[in-house]
């Protein structure tokens, strides 16, 4: 009984700490997107978002760390997105 209870709790610990190490990196992924949208906001140049499979393209305005970026498009005018939904991002 005592060997069954040590596996189930080998077990938990090991998804615990896989589960933190998939935070840790999902956190870099959006330190590294911030990063990329304020080098654009910086230079004034167009981004191109990729958000489940669209496009969303427009000039950085506003950078709320952790949380979402306000672009600017002659299209929408003002768009808002949160970082944690980004794909990718694409900078010219």
């Amino acid at each position: 009984m005592t060997t069954k209870r040590n596996l189930i709790r080998q077990s938990l610990a090991a998804v615990l700490i896989c589960l933190s190490a998939g935070a840790a990196l999902a956190t870099d992924v959006i330190k590294g997107i911030e990063q990329a949208l304020a080098q654009a906001q910086q230079e004034k140049k167009g981004v191109t978002l990729y958000v489940q499979g669209q496009t969303v393209g427009g000039g950085v305005v506003r950078i709320e760390p952790g949380q979402w970026v306000e672009l600017r498009s002659q299209q929408y005018g003002r768009i808002i997105v949160r970082l944690d939904r980004i794909d990718g991002l694409a900078h010219s």
